[in-house]
């Protein structure tokens, strides 16, 4: 029971500080949420900045399985960055722009987290799509995968940048979009430029 009421916490808040961004939610707006009391929530969360690693570690986990589901039933290299990218700007549209913001000024050690999960999950994710699609010739044999990839992951953190693309003038959703197209076409041959514009018609269809 004590699991079950933790994890829908960490769902609610999680939910919230999307929505909202993380310093403007506090444990009272939480408990609103939630129709509980204070008292109920610091008997799972010793405090706000516990509940804040546990909800950033928990989507980290459960991202991690669908990038990993994404992989499995993609039906080529190409195929699965498009897939993961529909994925992404599903979470992106959602994001509030102050939310990666709050975690790097007011939560260092959980963003420390997300750079560690950056690191090693994502990176080695992106580097052996690098290396099938290199096998397949639908990248380019003499791209630096290491470099590359590490350009890849933080091209989608520099499309959060309030002071590069500022939330009044810019969809962050439609910058992470653009900057994918960008990337791939970079990287690609000819039969990977065939491929990326026949997933994008797809998706454009659905």
């Amino acid at each position: 029971m004590k699991i079950e009421a933790e994890d829908r916490i960490i769902e609610s808040a999680t939910e919230l500080f999307y929505r909202f961004g993380i310093k403007s939610i506090t444990m009272d707006d939480v408990a609103k949420h939630l129709a509980m009391s204070k008292k109920t929530l610091y008997h799972h969360f010793r405090d706000k900045n516990e509940m804040v690693m546990k909800c950033c570690h928990q989507d980290l986990m459960n991202r991690d399985c669908v990038f990993k589901e994404i992989a499995d039933s993609a039906i080529d290299p190409i195929h699965e960055m498009m897939n993961m990218m529909k994925h992404l700007e599903s979470i992106f549209t959602k994001i509030n722009p102050n939310l990666f913001y709050d975690l790097q000024k007011y939560y260092p050690e959980v963003w420390k987290m997300f750079r560690q999960f950056k690191e090693t999950n994502m990176l080695k994710m992106i580097e052996a799509n690098f290396l099938k699609g290199i096998e397949l010739k639908l990248y380019r044999k003499d791209i630096n995968i290491h470099i590359m990839a590490r350009l890849r992951i933080e091209e989608v953190e520099m499309g959060f940048n309030p002071e590069l693309f500022p939330p009044d003038k810019f969809n962050f959703a439609k910058v992470q979009v653009a900057l994918l197209d960008h990337f791939m076409h970079g990287i690609t041959t000819i039969k990977g430029h065939k491929l990326i514009n026949k997933y994008k018609q797809i998706i454009e269809e659905e």
